[in-house]
């Protein structure tokens, strides 16, 4: 059968490889939404990667592993009649590949995070790419779908659904001034928020000591807000100068 005869073409759209692609829409749709509920956990506790990271994740390895069972059907069925190499090889050094140019687009400041929604797209998309390769057209186009749905309208949901806000604080004391953690943590208690175990980090300058932690709110009120916080951090006793900002870890 010739390559690009209609009965070649037409064999990517054959019963059975539709079938095959229908299979791996609900695999999709269930990674997708086994994702979403683990990625929640992070989210409600203000970490940076969420419940889209998770998403996104979780539905590119469910692509990859469910097309891995219908070897039969790749290349709309001329593997059976054609000697391909094995294109598992294949898919694993695009995978790996990519993997290293996701890693080029997370970028850590401090406390914060950014880049593991857009790195988690890419490899995404690297799914996206594999599955056109083999000939399931129709779970690409459905990956596609999901995935841009996701980046787009998983951020609403998040908003939307309960969670606690993270701050990053670094309080510079004036010098000679001796800070206690109980005197700054019940400060920060005081605005709703309580410092997360294992981020405080001290550090000496000509104006005094810096003392560097990320807080979690306690509760999901939003009266606690930044600038409220910016105009109270000043009266902790010992502040000379503060920064604070949102933080994602």
């Amino acid at each position: 059968m010739a390559l690009l005869s209609l009965d070649s073409l037409a064999s990517y759209w054959s019963t059975s490889v539709v079938e095959a692609n229908i299979l791996v829409f609900f695999d999709l749709v269930g990674a997708l939404l086994l994702g979403l509920l683990v990625g929640y956990e992070r989210t409600y506790h203000g970490r940076a990667a969420g419940m889209r990271t998770y998403g996104l994740v979780c539905l590119a390895s469910a692509a990859l592993t469910s097309i891995v069972g219908h070897p039969e059907l790749w290349f709309g069925g001329l593997s059976q009649m054609v000697a391909y190499p094995d294109v598992t090889r294949v898919i694993q050094g695009i995978v790996t590949g990519i993997g290293f140019l996701c890693a080029g687009v997370i970028i850590k400041e401090g406390f914060s995070i950014s880049g593991l929604t857009t790195a988690a797209s890419i490899w995404a998309a690297s799914a996206i790419g594999i599955l056109v390769g083999i000939g399931f057209y129709f779970a690409a186009i459905t990956l596609s779908v999901i995935s841009a749905s996701v980046m787009m309208w998983i951020s609403k949901l998040e908003a939307w659904l309960p969670s606690r806000l993270a701050i990053a604080v670094a309080l510079t004391f004036r010098h000679g001034f001796e800070p206690s953690e109980q005197l700054v943590s019940d400060a920060i208690r005081g605005y709703g928020y309580k410092i997360a175990a294992g981020t405080l980090v001290i550090s000496n300058s000509d104006a005094g000591q810096v003392w560097q932690f990320a807080a979690f709110a306690v509760r999901n009120d939003t009266s606690y807000s930044i600038p409220i916080i910016s105009r109270e951090l000043s009266k902790i006793s010992g502040v000379e100068k503060f920064q604070l900002s949102f933080a994602r870890n």
